[in-house]
Formats: structure tokens, C-alpha cells, sequence
């Protein structure tokens, strides 16, 4: 596992372009990289390695093509939070592994979930996790059909 430095790492232009391939391809070479970005392997390296430790590159991940997940169950959630307790129903959504995404937002919900489940008894534990959650005043999901 790679040690993330509490020692600030300013990101300019190129560490900017660096991430942008990497979300494009994770999986790009070195080679290809630097072929890209017009900089040495060695740069693109160095750079990598500094995004990682710093904590500004959390990860790496698959993205599969959506006839591989053709029996999973995608959804978004809308979730009102009572008072102040946004930070506490951040930390237990983290941990629901269902839960792809978690997004704070504006307007009449305070935060948005992206689920994934493999099926709708799943679908159904997940809400009944997530309603039962301390500090969720409401929540309201709708399941996505189809993605143009």
C-alpha cells in the first residue's frame, strides 16, 4: 500500500493533462503517457508518483462495458439529512459497498447516491440500510433504466 504525504503537493497543467489520460486509460503506459504529454518517462513517472502519495490519485479502476453488467441493478439516491449531521451519514454511506458514488449537492436533497446491486432484493436492503442510517430525515431512488 502506498504512503499518501501529509506534505502539500501543488498540481500545475501537466499534472492536470496527467490525470485527464489516466481517466480516459487507466491502464496507458509510461511510454504512451510521456508520448502524449510530450515529456520524458521519467517525468511522467516522477509525477505519477507524487499524485499517488499526495493523495490527489485515490485509485485506479475498471470501467466494464455495459453488456458485461447486463443483471445489474444501477439507481440514484437522493438523501435529506437532518441538522448537521451530513459528515456522520457521509461516514456510513462510505462504508456501503453498493454505494459507487456519493456526491454532495445544492437544492431540496443534500446529498446524491449511486448504487449498484446485483439484484432487487439487494436493491431493497440497501434502501432499508440507508433509511435506517442515524441522521436520514429522507431519501427517494429511482433506478435507471436505460443509459443513452
Amino acid at each position: 500500500m502506498t504512503k499518501v504525504s501529509t506534505r502539500p503537493y501543488l498540481h500545475d497543467r501537466l499534472d492536470q493533462e496527467l490525470i485527464a489520460l489516466l481517466r480516459a486509460d487507466a491502464r496507458a503506459s509510461i511510454s504512451t503517457l510521456s508520448g502524449q504529454l510530450n515529456v520524458s518517462r521519467g517525468t511522467v513517472q516522477n509525477r505519477l508518483d507524487r499524485l499517488i502519495s499526495s493523495g490527489a490519485i485515490l485509485g485506479f479502476t475498471v470501467r466494464a462495458h455495459s453488456a458485461i453488467e447486463t443483471d445489474a441493478i444501477k439507481a440514484i439516491m437522493m438523501i435529506e439529512v437532518v441538522g448537521r449531521s451530513t459528515s456522520a451519514v457521509i461516514k456510513t454511506l462510505k462504508g456501503l459497498p453498493q454505494l459507487t458514488k456519493l456526491h454532495t449537492t445544492n437544492g431540496a436533497w443534500d446529498l446524491v447516491a449511486e448504487l449498484q446491486v446485483s439484484s432487487l432484493i439487494e436493491f431493497d436492503h440497501v434502501l432499508a440500510q440507508v433509511r435506517m442510517i442515524s441522521g436520514v430525515l429522507n431519501s427517494e431512488t429511482s433506478i435507471l433504466l436505460t443509459s443513452a
